[in-house]
């Protein structure tokens, strides 16, 4: 997530592009609850400054804390479905 974060803010900084939307898909069930916890309050930090977070993640402790989700699954017949939940 580090890199992800300092990539956008050099590119800000080096170029005209303003970059007002992230999408992570980081890897989170790797991590410790303690540090899980810290990105998420980083992340919400972020989203609370105008900025639009995406996360790509299969991490239940995720899901239960991010009011707004775009979720992908498979019906029986293996075509994919999108769902809103807000």
């Amino acid at each position: 997530m580090a890199l992800a974060l300092g990539l956008s803010d050099e590119i800000q900084a080096s170029s005209k592009i303003k970059l007002e939307t992230l999408f992570i898909d980081e890897g989170f069930g790797t991590l410790d609850d303690e540090s899980l916890e810290a990105m998420m309050n980083i992340l919400a930090d972020l989203s609370n400054s105008n900025k639009l977070i995406g996360i790509i993640s299969h991490v239940e402790q995720l899901k239960q804390r991010i009011d707004k989700q775009i979720v992908v699954s498979k019906d029986s017949h293996g075509n994919s479905k999108v769902k809103m939940v807000i």
